[in-house]
């Protein structure tokens, strides 16, 4: 039985081995590297009165924050990665219009990891691109319909509407569009792969493809981090 039911073993184990061996390369860099980047010392010394105690405890929680950095960067890619091996879908890759592609469902998808990825201006900039790409005549994309994607939502909701983003310039919002929508992780996992839960399976595999691309690993918490997904996405209503 696989992982997942809509994904091969051997893809899915290269995706997470992949950003595992990054994850793992970020924290040994952030070592290395830790002068690279001006530290604040007064900064550091409150961290270490009020919270570490220590030197070495404060130097490896700050060492750790600088990885995590870089790590967050390497899970959203993980969504488009999986979603774009899904059978039907492309990932574009880096340089791509955009990030994923289904050409037989006429969809396309900017994947961001969280809600607050992208801030105002920037979603004025993604409406206007999608809406290029999907109105304007001539286009490869003209008569998509053009996803926005938030992986982890600002609240545990499911939600596939028009993405109206607001216009400080003009105080008002982006027409509203049926072609370029908004839509919560959980709710675009379902969309690409046809199952209602995708998004929960690809969570719950991910312990066991860890201890088998490292045997000594040793995950403790599973279920506190299982409550924190529950507090993220809540099921689809019927």
């Amino acid at each position: 039985m696989n992982y997942v039911p809509f994904l091969d073993d051997e893809i899915f184990i290269g995706i997470v081995n992949e950003v595992f061996i990054k994850g793992v390369d970020a924290k040994s860099k952030s070592i290395k590297g830790f002068n690279r980047n001006v530290i604040d010392p007064f900064a550091a010394l409150f961290k270490i009165a009020c919270l570490h105690g220590e030197f070495d405890n404060w130097f490896v929680s700050e060492a750790s924050r600088q990885a995590q950095k870089s790590l967050a960067n390497h899970v959203g890619a993980f969504h488009q990665k999986i979603l774009g091996s899904v059978i039907g879908w492309k990932d574009l890759e880096t340089g791509g219009m955009v990030d994923v592609e289904n050409q037989e469902r006429k969809i396309i998808a900017e994947i961001k990891n969280k809600y607050n990825t992208l801030k105002g201006s920037n979603q004025i900039d993604l409406y206007q691109e999608l809406e290029s790409y999907v109105m304007r005549n001539g286009q490869k994309y003209k008569g998509y319909t053009a996803y926005y994607v938030e992986i982890i939502p600002k609240k545990p909701v499911r939600y596939d509407v028009p993405f109206t983003p607001s216009d400080k310039k003009t105080s008002s919002k982006c027409a509203s569009n049926e072609l370029i929508r908004i839509i919560d992780g959980a709710s675009f996992y379902s969309l690409v792969t046809g199952h209602e839960n995708a998004l929960h399976l690809v969570f719950e595999a991910l312990p066991s493809i860890f201890k088998k691309i490292n045997p000594s690993l040793s995950i403790n918490g599973i279920e506190s981090l299982q409550d924190f997904f529950r507090k993220a996405y809540i099921p689809k209503a019927k």
